[in-house]
């Protein structure tokens, strides 16, 4: 039990730093785009702000969901990569389809993996957020300072 909780506590931790460096990457380049980004036309850049962030946000927690399942494909708790991968993605998303369980000695890690993504999805929605206000304030300060 206590390897289950450290284990899917550190695979957890190496998810939330994916998460935060892949958000400071963001915002360096939020940041450096900036001028641009401020420049009319402001809608297609905002949309195109969120197009990319959620392209970003879909590849970070594709690095969680495989973090995940190699994790699991080391420790020997499925056969194949694709089993392991279906299941790290159903878990991570929360969808729990139940038609492929862990070993009763490594169930914990399922529940964790859940909780695991369920608190990732709320902090990307709260980092995209973020990102998009960010541009669209500083848009209307550039829109009002022109004026």
């Amino acid at each position: 039990m206590f390897v289950q909780i450290a284990l899917g506590t550190a695979l957890m931790l190496f998810s939330i730093l994916i998460a935060g460096v892949s958000y400071w990457l963001m915002e360096t380049l939020l940041m450096r785009l900036r001028p641009w980004l401020t420049r009319a036309p402001h809608r297609p850049k905002l949309i195109l702000v969120l197009c990319v962030a959620a392209i970003w946000i879909m590849a970070q927690m594709t690095a969680g969901v495989w973090a995940w399942a190699l994790t699991m494909m080391a420790l020997g708790v499925f056969d194949t990569l694709e089993v392991a991968v279906y299941f790290a993605l159903v878990a991570f998303t929360t969808l729990g389809f139940g038609d492929v369980l862990l070993p009763t000695e490594w169930r914990l890690l399922g529940g964790m993996a859940a909780a695991n993504g369920l608190l990732n999805i709320g902090l990307v929605t709260a980092l995209l957020v973020e990102a998009l206000r960010q541009v669209r304030l500083q848009q209307l300060a550039m829109t009002k300072a022109e004026s």
